[in-house]
């Protein structure tokens, strides 16, 4: 009998075991849904957007402008890319209110361990992908580097298809030729700064240094929103923040220790000292570069966490036809007919991809209306 009575309770047990996932599984289900594409959501998307854009722009620019007027040390341009984000802190005591159709998440926190072995896996990563950014920055023309950069959307593509599941359509692949080719047109145009000024060795460095980064920033990119979706689980304005601050914490300190451990940190006085436009005018680029960077990041990682790593990357490479013509206004470069066609070519690639966000959203929206006429429709019955 009491073996009878042992085995009913056992079997009660993990019913009610199997319960218990049902329901954590339902509610990781409904924790992973999209946010309803309302104005406010696009008004969000498109302040991302610019954020991407207008961070991305001025950063490079300052980062030409360093290397232009004496700035040789190639840790402290990684430096910068990293060290702003303490300024981003403050966005935790004013992030925005839940959003009201967000459904209440009841499973289980990522541990510490794992949250840990995240923030320094990326933060390692990143700093690695900024330094390799800052040699090709330093020895390659503007041209080359911005035609090698815009690689990183072909690895972020390869990565997401195996990390994240993501599906190609006819309008995604247009997008992404035609952002490609209009960064490509810029290896063709004649360069200020062109490749005479280095040796062949330094640009063969900067060549392979900016293609390794790609590749790197590529991963990095699939890994954060692979870390949105199977490890945070969360839709909070904190998560994001939290992907932002921690890995640039790491990424900072490794910076550091490769900053010392290079003795850079000795000719940095000097470096200041011989600045071209001033010790005022090296600080405020540096400052401002770090700033930029971080505009940059925030829009960046919060693309990933709305749509994906690849639309997000697709912002990125748009913004790069900018930088030439921004130069052409900032710096009085000449500006020729290739920069154009390249700008038109980036904002069609551009527009395919936001349509595309747009038929994924009306589809969405078909199919809700679908599901609530059918239980309107159950319900009469």
């Amino acid at each position: 009998m009491g073996e009878v009575q042992e085995l009913q309770l056992q079997i009660m047990v993990q019913e009610d075991k199997e319960a218990n996932a049902s329901e954590h599984t339902k509610d990781v289900n409904q924790s992973l849904l999209p946010r309803p594409r309302n104005c406010m959501w696009w008004l969000q998307m498109a302040l991302y957007t610019l954020f991407i854009l207008f961070g991305q722009s001025v950063a490079t620019l300052l980062g030409r402008l360093y290397f232009n007027n004496g700035g040789k040390s190639k840790w402290m341009a990684t430096l910068v890319q990293l060290v702003g984000f303490p300024i981003l802190i403050p966005c935790y005591f004013i992030s925005p209110h839940k959003h009201p159709t967000t459904t209440v998440i009841c499973t289980k926190q990522p541990s510490a361990l794992k949250l840990t072995s995240v923030y320094v896996s990326l933060g390692l990563l990143v700093a690695a992908h900024c330094y390799l950014y800052s040699v090709g920055l330093q020895y390659l023309p503007v041209s080359t580097y911005s035609l090698i950069r815009a690689s990183v959307l072909a690895f972020n593509a390869f990565f997401s298809y195996f990390l994240n599941a993501q599906k190609f359509t006819a309008f995604i692949i247009n997008s992404l030729v035609l952002l490609t080719i209009s960064s490509i047109l810029l290896a063709f145009q004649n360069d200020s700064a062109g490749s005479n000024e280095v040796s062949k060795g330094k640009y063969a460095i900067g060549f392979v240094c900016t293609i390794l980064a790609s590749a790197g920033a590529g991963l990095g990119l699939s890994l954060t929103q692979l870390c949105f979706q199977k490890v945070l689980k969360r839709e909070t304005f904190s998560v994001v923040m939290d992907m932002i601050i921690y890995p640039c914490l790491v990424s900072t300190f490794a910076v550091l220790v490769g900053l010392f451990a290079s003795g850079e940190w000795k000719d940095l006085n000097q470096e200041m000292n011989e600045f071209k436009t001033g010790k005022v005018s090296y600080l405020m680029i540096l400052i401002w570069t770090a700033i930029s960077w971080q505009v940059f990041m925030v829009g960046l990682v919060g693309l990933i966490f709305e749509l994906s790593s690849l639309f997000s990357d697709a912002i990125s490479v748009f913004g790069l036809p900018i930088v030439p013509v921004l130069a052409t206004i900032i710096f009085h470069e000449k500006m020729d007919g290739i920069k154009g066609i390249s700008m038109v070519l980036a904002i069609w690639g551009f527009v395919s991809y936001v349509y595309q966000q747009y038929l994924d959203h009306q589809e969405t929206v078909k199919n809700k209306n679908e599901v609530s006429k059918a239980s309107a429709s159950d319900r009469s019955i």
